[in-house]
This record gives C-alpha cells, sequence and structure tokens, in this order.
C-alpha cells in the first residue's frame, strides 16, 4: 500500500481545499448544500444545492470582488464555451432575439401569422393540448413572452436552449394551427 496525500481536510463545518500551491479554497456545508470560497484561485465564491445520491445538482458562481483577469489576444472579444463577460451574455440574447425575430417572425412568415392572428392565444384558450405543448406553445404567445423567456437564460447554453426551445414552439404551433384549418 502506498502513501496518499489528503487533498482535503475538514475541521468542524468547514472543509479546506489544498492543491500543490497549497490552500485553494474553504467549503462550508456538506452533501446537498455546501458554499466555497476561493483563497488561492480565481473566480468567485460558488453555491451548490444538489440531491444526495441522484447526481442532479445546481451550482451558480457568484461574482468575484475583484474583476477577474482577461489576457488580450487574438481571441480577446470572443466568448469562452462556459462563460461569458459581463455584458457578453445580454448582448448574446439580444443577438437570439433578434435572429429568432428576423427568421420566425418575418413579414408574411407563418410565425408572424400565428402573432397577427393571435392563433397561438386560440389554440392555447382551446384546452385541448397536453400540458407540455401548452407550456411550450406559452413561451411564443407574444413578442413579449417570448423575449421575457430568452431575456431570462442564466448563460450561454441556456440562453441557446431558450432560443432553440422558441423555434419548436413556432414549429408546433404552425402544425397545430394547419391541422386546424386556421394557416394555409
Amino acid at each position: 500500500m502506498g502513501f496518499r496525500f489528503r487533498r482535503s481536510t475538514r475541521l468542524g463545518p468547514l472543509r479546506f481545499n489544498f492543491s500543490k500551491g497549497g490552500l485553494s479554497s474553504i467549503t462550508v456545508g456538506g452533501r446537498g448544500a455546501s458554499f466555497n470560497i476561493p483563497v488561492a484561485r480565481s473566480g468567485g465564491a460558488r453555491t451548490t444545492v444538489g440531491l444526495p445520491g441522484t447526481g442532479l445538482s445546481w451550482s451558480v458562481e457568484h461574482a468575484p470582488d475583484r474583476p477577474a483577469v482577461i489576457p488580450a489576444g487574438r481571441a480577446e472579444g470572443l466568448p469562452n464555451s462556459r462563460r461569458l463577460r459581463p455584458g457578453q451574455l445580454d448582448a448574446l440574447k439580444q443577438q437570439l432575439l433578434e435572429v429568432l425575430r428576423q427568421e420566425l417572425f418575418a413579414p408574411s412568415s407563418t410565425g408572424e401569422q400565428l402573432w397577427e392572428h393571435g392563433l397561438v392565444s386560440r389554440l392555447l384558450a382551446a384546452g385541448s393540448l397536453a400540458a407540455r405543448t401548452a407550456g411550450l406553445l406559452a413561451l411564443i404567445e407574444t413578442p413579449e413572452a417570448m423575449e421575457g423567456y430568452l431575456l431570462r437564460a442564466q448563460g450561454q447554453d441556456d440562453a441557446k436552449r431558450r432560443a432553440q426551445r422558441c423555434i419548436e414552439a413556432v414549429q408546433e404551433a404552425s402544425r397545430l394551427a394547419t391541422a386546424r384549418g386556421w394557416l394555409c
């Protein structure tokens, strides 16, 4: 049996996490809910809540007190696939919203007809839709509903998923309205 180096140690409710360079962070809490405070690593504090034994968890990183060092270079204005700098997420959401408006709700498009004639509201009012379908259509019931849904995205991947759901909603609403003879 060889020697082993434990990378963390617990002292009461605190867990001290070590890296090769020394103390890297301190964690308060345990299974199910924890709060991690960085000491010698970049980034902000992180809160994690999960269901032990299921593999399901939700984590959010809080903004650091000090600004992160962002290296300049060839990819200076490009976002990382996981993290965006402040302002980049809002710009991405606006770009996605503009693309949805241009591609799905352009003048004389099917999406524009759905909104112009209130067909999504009519489909929802009919009450014969499955709960999942009704929830999907509610995302695009009005331009304001779609905009609000997309602007509530919490990250880059979330914004892309929400835009994709809007596309699926238009396709489903179009299919249902055509099946009822409301669209030609």
